[in-house]
This record gives C-alpha cells, sequence and structure tokens, in this order.
C-alpha cells in the first residue's frame, strides 16, 4: 500500500520535527517503524530527512506506532520575523556570542528605531529582555541595521519609550504590570534638551524635562514652546522634585551656595549640557557672576543624576547638582536651591495612536502609585497627572 507525501514548500509554516527522536527513543531502525505504522521505509526516511510532510492519515498512524500524539512528532515553528531601522549607539558583540547583538527596538509612530541593550544603562541588559538580535559586527550609528525579533511584534509596538532622567518612571511600568496590562516602559536616560531632540526626531514616546526658567518663574512650559515651535503636544506633570547640592554626610566642606564651589579645595561632579541640573548650575553661576572656569571640577560630566550620587559618595567629588531621592539612596546629604516639575512632553497623536499610552497617564493618577513616589523622598504628587497649557496667555 503506497502512501502520499506533501512536498515541502519553503512558503509555508516550518515544522518541527522529531520523528526520529521518538523513533531512536524506541530503539527502532526506520525499516521497524515502517512496519508498525503500515508505511514504506523509504516514506520514514524521506519524512526524517524533511523532504517530505506527511499527510493527517499517516501523521496519525506514525504517532498511534510510536504511542504518543501527532503534535509531539510535528508542530509549527513560527517564521522569524525580522525588522529594520536605524541604529541609534555601536552593536558590541559579547564575549559568549558568535555574531549577534542584543538589541531593544522602539517603534514610534511609523519609525523604527534600533538601540544595542548595553547602551541603555549599567543594569538594564540585566533587568530587560532584548526585543531581538541584529548581526555584529554591523553598520556604524546611524546606518540601517537588520534585527531578527526575538518578542512578538505587537508587543514591541505596546512598550512606551521615556527619555529623561527620572529613574522613578519605571515605577510606572510595574504599576501597568500590576493591573495584568501587557504595555512596558522603557526609560532612556539622557538630559532634559537631549530628551526633547529625541521627542523631535521621532526616536521616543514621551520626554521627561525639568528646566526652570527664572524670568517666568515657570517650569518647562518656555522651553517647549521655545523649542519644539508648535502646538502638537501636551504636557502632563509626572511630580514636582527638589534640586539641589548633594553632599557627603555632614557636609564636610560647609556648601551652601555657588559661591562654596569657587574654593579651590571643593570639587564638583557636573551634568552634561542641556540638562536641568546643568542649566540650574549655570544659572546660579551667572546670578553670582563667578566664571565656570574658576570650579574644580566643572569638565567632570556624568550623565544622570544617580552618577552624580555615586562619585559623591565614592570620595571623587565633594558636590553635585541633583535630586533629594537621589541622595536619600546614597545617604548623602543635601542642601536644597529650587523646586521645579518633572513634565512629560507627549505629541498629541500618540494619545490615540499608540495602543497603550493613555495607560500609562491613567496610572500616575492612580492614588497608590502617587503614594509610592512620594514615599521615595523628594517628590511632591499633588500635580501629577495634572496636564499643563501651553498656549502663551494674554496680556
Amino acid at each position: 500500500m503506497k502512501h502520499r507525501e506533501q512536498a515541502v514548500d519553503p512558503s509555508l509554516p516550518i515544522v518541527a520535527n522529531r520523528l526520529k527522536s521518538f523513533r531512536l527513543q524506541k530503539g527502532w531502525s526506520q525499516a521497524e517503524l515502517a512496519a508498525r505504522a503500515g508505511i514504506t521505509r523509504q516514506a520514514i526516511s524521506a519524512i526524517e530527512a524533511n523532504q517530505y510532510l506527511p499527510v493527517t492519515g499517516v501523521a496519525l498512524q506514525l504517532a498511534s506506532a510510536l504511542d504518543c500524539r501527532v503534535e509531539d512528532l510535528f508542530s509549527l515553528v513560527k517564521r522569524e520575523e525580522t525588522i529594520v531601522g536605524p541604529l541609534i549607539g555601536r552593536l558590541q558583540q559579547s564575549d559568549n556570542t558568535a555574531s549577534r547583538a542584543r538589541v531593544k527596538v522602539s517603534i514610534v509612530g511609523r519609525r523604527v528605531i534600533v538601540r544595542p541593550v548595553q547602551d541603555m544603562g549599567e543594569l538594564f541588559p540585566y533587568v530587560i529582555s532584548a526585543d531581538g538580535y541584529a548581526t555584529v559586527p554591523g553598520p556604524s550609528s546611524g546606518a540601517s541595521v537588520r534585527v531578527t525579533l526575538a518578542r512578538d511584534r505587537q508587543a514591541i509596538e505596546r512598550e512606551i519609550w521615556v527619555a529623561g532622567c527620572d529613574p522613578a518612571v519605571f515605577l510606572v511600568g510595574d504599576y501597568l504590570h500590576r493591573q495584568k496590562d501587557s504595555s512596558s516602559v522603557i526609560g532612556w536616560n539622557m538630559g532634559s534638551r537631549a530628551a526633547l531632540n529625541a521627542l523631535k526626531r521621532r526616536e521616543v514616546h514621551v520626554a521627561g524635562i525639568h528646566l526652570y526658567d527664572p524670568v517666568t518663574g515657570e517650569s518647562n512650559v518656555p522651553f517647549v514652546r521655545r523649542w519644539l515651535k508648535d502646538s502638537g503636544y501636551h504636557l502632563v506633570t509626572f511630580a514636582s522634585w527638589e534640586e539641589g547640592f548633594l553632599v557627603r554626610p555632614g557636609n564636610p566642606k560647609s556648601i551652601r551656595t555657588v559661591a562654596d564651589l569657587a574654593n579651590p579645595d571643593v570639587t564638583l561632579v557636573n551634568r552634561e549640557e542641556g540638562s536641568g541640573a546643568r542649566l540650574l548650575l549655570d544659572q546660579r553661576l551667572r546670578a553670582a557672576a563667578i566664571a565656570p572656569t574658576l570650579i574644580r571640577g566643572y569638565d567632570h560630566i556624568v550623565g544622570s543624576h544617580f552618577e552624580v550620587a555615586r562619585a559623591v559618595a565614592a570620595h571623587q567629588a565633594d558636590a553635585g547638582i541633583g535630586i533629594r531621592s537621589a541622595a536619600r539612596h546614597f545617604g548623602l546629604d543635601f542642601i536644597p536651591l529650587q523646586t521645579t516639575r518633572y513634565d512629560l512632553v507627549v505629541p498629541t497623536p500618540f494619545f490615540t495612536s499608540h495602543p497603550t499610552l493613555m495607560r500609562l497617564f491613567d496610572t500616575l493618577t492612580a492614588k497608590a502609585f502617587r503614594q509610592e513616589l512620594a514615599a521615595l523622598g523628594g517628590y511632591d504628587t499633588r500635580e501629577t497627572g495634572k496636564l499643563q497649557c501651553l498656549r502663551p496667555t494674554s496680556r
């Protein structure tokens, strides 16, 4: 009796074929299995070599002879999906992989952005799974790179990318997960001006900023009006926080004002130009008529509030400007200078086009989230979730 076999069509889904493994577990030859299943040995050989797919009747006979289910022998394997987008950063080969680098993929509107995982922060590679893998060595930053996805594309589309310098944004993602929401919040650490630029380039969905204008007494709004130059954005408050000097316990160098930074025995750790902390420092130095060249360590640049705190705690600097929660986390003293809002800037179309972005802003207004944010120290949540007006007021 002859049985029909179906030639493998490359356009069909990939089938995982475990027939040979099950046959060998029984200790049978191809001829023995063929006799028990009532088909030819040549058919067994062709199926095991993935030259043919068995029709339903043959698959059932094989499963019966081997005392297992058809799906134990044959199952569909999802074809690898690839995606192409410009690379931000540099692909770096790890020691234990021959030619693949872990990457994150952000889908912002119609734009696809690829970032190496190792560029996202010191702990990021160990707490966030990769979206896919890119070939190493790869193209330079800005060039297109092809990524083999390790996750479902729809899951990647639900990710919310937030550029900014407040690590508390990860709490929002945790609260979304508690609500059994499949969204992920991915924080990309950078200063306020860089975050706005990333938003303008459509590399992220949200930019977090804290920029205080001493002329108007306003936080963020004057800078968004000036730098984004249109009304197609919403500004939502994450929290207000205190900014000031982070110093070692007991404040051994007696640092109280920017004038104290000019003392020759005081070393500063600074933030990058365009960050809110750098803006605050430069504003205070100008007001005190102190040249940056008089400040020892003015050119010692780090990229986050936590890095400022770590440098002070490690005695690499005597002071730096940061937020109270970072001082508290590292056991440092804090000398307050000003209170400003940390706002989230988001393009208006994303409120409706992104599948899960609105849930992030709904989470901000939840009482449990606001209580936990306040408990971090240095956060005022009375305006958390409030929509700020970007339209100029008439005078």
